[in-house]
């Protein structure tokens, strides 16, 4: 055997509170990764309902890698949540038109609704319950962020957050560690290869992971 069904929503046949999430998202703004799981203490197929103010219009992305793990009520707040704060008033008026739209004239629109970028989160990152991630944030590969934190910056590589807003506790390897987990990517292997090396990716072994892909 290779692994669970790729393809299946319900990876766990008889828990029906955790999917494999690429397999149950519908807005092509939303890309996810392999493997990737959500587990909701209610009704995980309502992901989407924790990607938070989400237009259209604004055209940012929330892009998870491959084999993370979001435990129930993680949030998601997007760059339609933003608003200007240089003008005497942080309201959006000009989005309830009947000539308050006037205020959008000559304007463009990333000025009047200001966009921190994609949100980001890299391969193998662990996301803790009801943990909240702000507009334009990028996540590293092998974070951890603790439960109920508020990330409102970058976490780099292998980096425990916890908080609000969220800092670094600890890395979880040393900084040369970290290069060369990045180097080895295991994410990126055909999953037989994952497979036949289990033990290792779930080892502390950075350095025999390394010997194992140099050799692949």
């Amino acid at each position: 055997m290779q692994g669970p069904n790729l393809n299946t929503v319900y990876p766990l046949p008889h828990h029906h509170k955790l999917v494999f999430l690429k397999n149950i998202i519908k807005n092509p703004l939303i890309e996810i990764g392999d493997f990737t799981y959500y587990d909701d203490l209610e009704d995980p197929l309502n992901f989407e309902k924790n990607v938070l103010y989400h237009f259209d219009f604004l055209g940012d992305k929330l892009i998870i890698g491959k084999f993370c793990a979001l435990a129930s009520g993680v949030r998601f707040i997007m760059n339609g949540g933003n608003h200007e704060t240089k003008p005497v008033s942080t309201y959006p008026f000009g989005i309830f038109g009947n000539g308050w739209e006037k205020v959008m004239e000559g304007v463009e629109l990333h000025e009047k609704y200001p966009s921190k970028g994609d949100t980001v989160v890299g391969h193998d990152v662990w996301i803790g319950l009801e943990a909240v991630i702000m507009p334009g944030v990028k996540v590293g590969n092998g974070a951890v962020i603790a439960t109920k934190s508020v990330v409102t910056k970058d976490v780099p590589d292998y980096a425990v957050v916890a908080g609000n807003p969220a800092q670094v506790v600890k890395m979880r390897f040393s900084p040369e560690q970290v290069q060369t987990l990045l180097n080895v990517a295991w994410w990126h292997w055909p999953v037989e290869k994952i497979t036949e090396h289990l033990q290792l990716i779930n080892s502390s072994d950075v350095e025999g992971l390394a010997e194992v892909a140099q050799m692949l």
